[in-house]
């Protein structure tokens, strides 16, 4: 429970920005907030993988002084829509993580998968107050990221919906009175389902989230419930709560973000809408508030809030990320790498959908998890556990 201190750093204000991963879910929700309060924020940095016009539009909108686009090949588009602005252009992942890498106040990490990993490791590198919207960042390198934080004097402000509840009722002053932690899921869109309704589920249908607007790769992950296995991983180096004492509990309507359950009986929840610029606006105004149009919580209206055990055999992410965590090392890098394989095929129509969690554990049983020490090590691990999952996966493809 070391990532974020109680008290805050000396900002300036207006606070300066850099919005990793501008142009998607996140990043878009963040410059509303942005948008909204004016006076309190700048705007530094801007990145995105390979949308240019919305890249552009956002970086003259808010007066971004440098925008970045990660795919090379975008360089010209990018520099064409922004000519005669006097905004700064760059391409490339390196240029991504150099951008990330300038000085300023508060970095939004909402760059998806593990291509935000590097960036994220440059922000923290600068000392600085980073929002993570990226829990790849963790899951592949809680251990060393962790301690880059710590030696580097940066703050970690978690932005997921459930990692920032959890982080708004823990009380950081007294770790030992925390008993568990509570990570309330959604349980998706095929939550009631049976596993062999499951078996013919579409990208489309996998992509409709009941309760949040997401992005399609993290979409898919809450069908499959990998996303709260993914946070089971990221909660353990966030708060350093061993993964035993880190509860899943399914939440349907979505209104109690997560809790904290202390060692005398008491639990205490966050509960609001689910939009995530409520949790964005929290990191974004930390240690304070600030206003946001999110529409104000009725329990009257709602009446009634559910609750249910995640089902294992109908969702076997979670035991996978489970045993992933509690193996160490390499593990949940494999674990990570693996799905996002899967995923990226299931979503092109190569792969069904129950099979995502199939190629993860055939890929896990393929590489038991070795000690991990470097970044290089990391990468090196991802590389390997994305051949073998493209192996699994080309093998798997029927025959034209």
């Amino acid at each position: 429970m070391s990532l974020a201190s109680p008290l805050p750093k000396s900002a300036r204000q207006p606070r300066r920005l850099s919005i990793l991963g501008s142009t998607g879910s996140i990043g878009c929700s963040t410059l509303d907030l942005v948008e909204r309060n004016p006076h309190a924020f700048e705007v530094e940095v801007l990145t995105a993988n390979r949308s240019v016009a919305r890249l552009a539009m956002q970086a003259k909108r808010f007066g971004a002084r440098l925008a970045v686009v990660a795919d090379d090949s975008a360089y010209g588009d990018l520099k064409e829509a922004l000519s005669g602005s006097g905004i700064e252009v760059a391409a490339g992942a390196a240029a991504v993580a150099e951008a990330a890498a300038r000085p300023t106040d508060w970095v939004m990490s909402a760059i998806v998968g593990s291509a935000g990993l590097e960036p994220t490791l440059a922000a923290i590198r600068q000392g600085t107050v980073v929002g993570l919207a990226n829990k790849e960042t963790l899951v592949c390198a809680g251990s060393l990221m962790t301690a880059e934080v710590k030696r580097c004097g940066a703050q970690l402000l978690p932005v997921d919906s459930e990692h920032n509840a959890i982080f708004q009722v823990l009380d950081l002053e007294q770790p030992e009175s925390v008993d568990r932690l509570i990570l309330t899921a959604s349980g998706g869109p095929f939550r009631s389902r049976s596993r062999a309704d499951m078996a013919s589920v579409t990208p489309a249908q996998a992509v409709a989230h009941p309760n949040w607007d997401m992005g399609a790769k993290i979409s898919v992950d809450s069908a499959t419930m990998m996303n709260k296995g993914l946070e089971l991983i990221e909660a353990h180096f966030l708060f350093d709560v061993p993964e035993a004492r880190i509860d899943i509990l399914v939440h349907p309507e979505s209104v109690i973000h997560s809790m904290v359950a202390y060692v005398d009986g008491s639990v205490l929840a966050q509960l609001g809408q689910p939009d995530m610029r409520t949790p964005i606006a929290y990191a974004l105004a930390w240690p304070g508030r600030m206003t946001t149009p999110v529409e104000r919580l009725d329990l009257a209206a709602i009446g009634r809030l559910t609750f249910e055990p995640p089902d294992p055999v109908r969702f076997p992410a979670l035991a996978l990320a489970r045993a992933a965590l509690c193996a160490g090392g390499t593990a949940p890098i494999t674990l990570n790498a693996s799905n996002e394989e899967a995923v990226a095929a299931f979503l092109a129509g190569r792969l069904g959908f129950l099979e995502i969690s199939e190629i993860v554990e055939r890929t896990l049983e393929a590489h038991p998890a070795v000690p991990l020490a470097s970044l290089d090590e990391v990468e090196a691990a991802d590389a390997l556990a994305r051949r073998t999952a493209r192996g699994l996966l080309e093998a798997h493809a029927p025959a034209p």
